[in-house]
């Protein structure tokens, strides 16, 4: 509890001018103005220049308690009355008798936890309103605005001598910190967000400003990967840069970027802000046991997450699924984890409805998973959550094979983190293995239809390694693992997964396994040129009635690629070929079949003579295929449109169907490296749409 006089003025506040507008803004009309947001965002800093320009321009002082600080006998009340007295000697003198005599009975009892907060407090009457009288009077006499700094341990008792004043003197202003608002009907909250790192491209933004004024002239790539590792917070910065005293800025952007906790000290006004554990740990010991466990189960989770894989991950014999939702609004309220989306609406692809969406900052999530460890309950805690992220995985694999495949593609694309976390982690047992490795396996689509096949490659060969037992999902790897590297021009490799995958199926009696085991082969076949093999395989894929139609091409993609392989040769073979493909079909929202059944219409048209319809077929295709990716086919089909367009204006001759490269073959600067789970749509359908109306 200081008052404003015994602080120095306030630091610089970089990057919050619009902040600092809206504060000063409401300072002119509403009674009680309360700053909100995570540890370390810098609230106070602004309350303190936003005061302190107010105070400049318009008169008056300020008069400011830090709640955090210890709070004496008398509590706020005798607090502000002692902070009001460095003043206007007077008031003390007079004043504090009767605040000895009138505070709340209450005040002075500690309180434990957010979740209890207004059990006693709001309980206590007041025994009378001298004290607060007389407050009410010097405000008004000196003009003096009242900031209630960092009111989250007493945060009930804080809203309720707020009411007081402002029920004594409405006109005083009051201006209050906190990482979660007061709750009262005259407050205008304004939420503080970490600053940004970068504002566009190539553009730095206030979060590297803010440790360039710390560090001096760097090298600026140097400087963005730090802020972007600490995630914009400004206490993480002001620790980091302290850090360079016994490093480089390169170690320094190196540790930070490593996966490890982020726990940096140095020193600060305050103990709670001397470190990033320090400052988790003031907020962690106001939340409730209930949140608490919440808040360190939540840690295993690397990206944003919704309600049900919260549930997943948090949901124990302590903990219900139903106490969950509960604790991530109190965490949310209390700035522990960020909402990144709203419920409600739907998406502008798919038409699905949208969860709301949650995610616990670095700093926070570090915290968590310290208390996870010294908990005992790490193991178990993932355990879970590749237990969830299978699930999630078999979902896409259903949603890829109904209506609609944006609806897979956008699940995929959502829980991305997740999924490439429960990918890479290493797996605890033999039984957590083949849980890494059956979300792999129900991946299968992103991986062999997306255009995502090296990613896929990489995450099976090493989970390969460490499923050894001869199971059937593990022979559904072996033959995804074989695909894949025929899709990806690897021709021994394809050839020896996929030999071991035929004997894991004949083993397991697996018939779809077997005219899976075709196809991939026809795939092989086409790559090495020799189209008579690949029809005799295709023909004998697309001849099997699948009992498993969830998994891999069926028959439909099979007679899609037979069109494809006869296009150059057979005409009416190929297109008989691509309306079987289509009138055997698993569903109508099968982008991936319309697109491929185009291309091998696209082929067929061209290669005897008819650009124009190749032309509309080739442009279908390529509209297809953008809802769901696969930069590689995209490439292929945008260059043979250019050409087939050439074809049709100048009237020049087509190019000899032998001399062609199929779209599968195609590289070079359309084809560019994409970031595991991450992809960028060309276009949308919309929702509700089929696939014969992309075109």
């Amino acid at each position: 509890m200081t008052a404003w006089a015994d602080h120095r003025p306030p630091p610089g506040v970089v990057g919050r001018a619009v902040e600092h507008e809206q504060v000063s803004g409401l300072l002119s009309g509403a009674q009680l103005v309360t700053l909100t947001g995570a540890a370390g965002v810098g609230k106070s800093v602004l309350a303190r220049a936003v005061l302190t320009e107010h105070t400049a321009r318009h008169g008056g002082t300020v008069i400011r308690v830090g709640c955090w600080d210890g709070l004496a006998e008398g509590g706020l009340t005798e607090a502000l009355l002692r902070t009001a007295g460095q003043s206007d000697t007077a008031c003390r003198d007079t004043a504090r008798p009767l605040a000895r005599h009138t505070a709340d009975p209450c005040v002075s009892a500690p309180l434990h936890g957010r979740a209890g907060r207004t059990d006693a407090t709001t309980a206590c009457t007041p025994a009378g309103g001298t004290a607060l009288a007389a407050l009410a009077a010097h405000c008004r006499r000196h003009r003096v605005t009242v900031l209630l700094d960092d009111c989250d341990p007493v945060v009930a008792e804080c809203a309720q001598l707020v009411r007081r004043l402002l029920r004594a003197d409405p006109s005083l202003r009051i201006v209050a910190t906190a990482r979660g608002p007061l709750g009262l009907a005259e407050e205008r909250v304004v939420e503080l967000a970490p600053l940004p790192v970068t504002l566009g491209e190539g553009i730095a933004g206030p979060a590297v400003e803010l440790l360039a004024a710390r560090t001096g002239a760097a090298a600026p790539e140097l400087l963005v990967a730090v802020c972007q590792a600490l995630e914009g917070s400004p206490l993480a910065i002001a620790l980091a840069a302290h850090q360079l005293d016994r490093m480089s800025l390169p170690q320094l952007a190196a540790q930070v970027g490593t996966d490890g906790p982020l726990f940096y000290s140095g020193p600060a006004a305050t103990v709670r802000h001397t470190s990033l554990h320090a400052a988790q740990a003031a907020g962690y010991a106001l939340c409730s046991p209930t949140d608490r466990r919440v808040w360190a189960r939540l840690s295993v989770l690397p990206g944003d997450f919704d309600p049900w894989l919260a549930g997943c991950v948090c949901t124990s014999s302590d903990v219900s699924a139903a106490a969950v939702d509960g604790a991530l609004e109190r965490l949310r309220t209390a700035s522990v984890v960020e909402r990144v989306r709203d419920a409600g609406g739907a998406h502008e692809d798919t038409g699905a409805a949208l969860p709301p969406r949650y995610r616990l900052p670095r700093a926070a999530r570090d915290f968590g998973r310290t208390q996870l460890r010294e908990a005992g309950e790490e193991s178990a805690a993932l355990r879970r959550f590749r237990q969830a992220c299978a699930a999630l995985a078999a979902e896409a694999q259903i949603a890829w094979q109904g209506p609609n495949q944006q609806v897979a593609v956008r699940l995929v694309e959502d829980e991305q983190a997740n999924l490439d976390a429960a990918l890479t982690r290493p797996p605890q047992d033999a039984e957590d293995a083949l849980g890494a490795l059956e979300i792999a396996v129900s991946l299968w689509f992103h991986w062999a239809a997306c255009g995502f096949r090296r990613e896929g490659r990489a995450h099976l060969d090493r989970l390969l390694l460490l499923s050894r037992d001869d199971t059937a999902l593990r022979a559904r790897a072996l033959w995804l693992a074989g695909y894949l590297a025929a899709q990806e021009h690897s021709l021994a490799t394809a050839e020896a997964l996929l030999d071991e995958a035929w004997t894991a199926a004949v083993m397991h009696a697996d018939s779809d396994g077997l005219a899976r085991i075709a196809h991939a082969h026809a795939v092989l076949e086409l790559y090495r040129g020799n189209t008579a093999a690949a029809v005799t395989c295709l023909e004998e894929a697309a001849r099997h009635h699948p009992r498993d139609p969830w998994f891999g091409p069926g028959p439909a993609h099979s007679w899609a690629l037979l069109a494809i392989a006869l296009s150059p040769l057979d005409a009416e073979g190929a297109r008989a070929a691509a309306r079987r493909a289509w009138e055997v079909r698993h569903s109508d929202g099968d982008y991936w079949l319309y697109s491929t059944v185009l291309y091998a219409q696209a082929l067929t048209e061209s290669a005897h003579g008819k650009p124009a319809a190749a032309l509309h077929a080739c442009h279908k295709a390529l509209v297809a295929k953008e809802l769901i990716g696969d930069p590689l086919f995209i490439a292929g089909v945008r260059s043979m449109l250019t050409a087939l367009r050439r074809a049709v204006r100048g009237g020049a001759a087509l190019p000899d169907a032998d001399e062609e490269t199929p779209w599968w073959q195609r590289g070079g600067s359309g084809v560019r490296a994409r970031p595991f789970f991450s992809r960028q749509r060309a276009g949308s359908a919309g929702p509700g749409r089929s696939p014969q109306d992309a075109g």
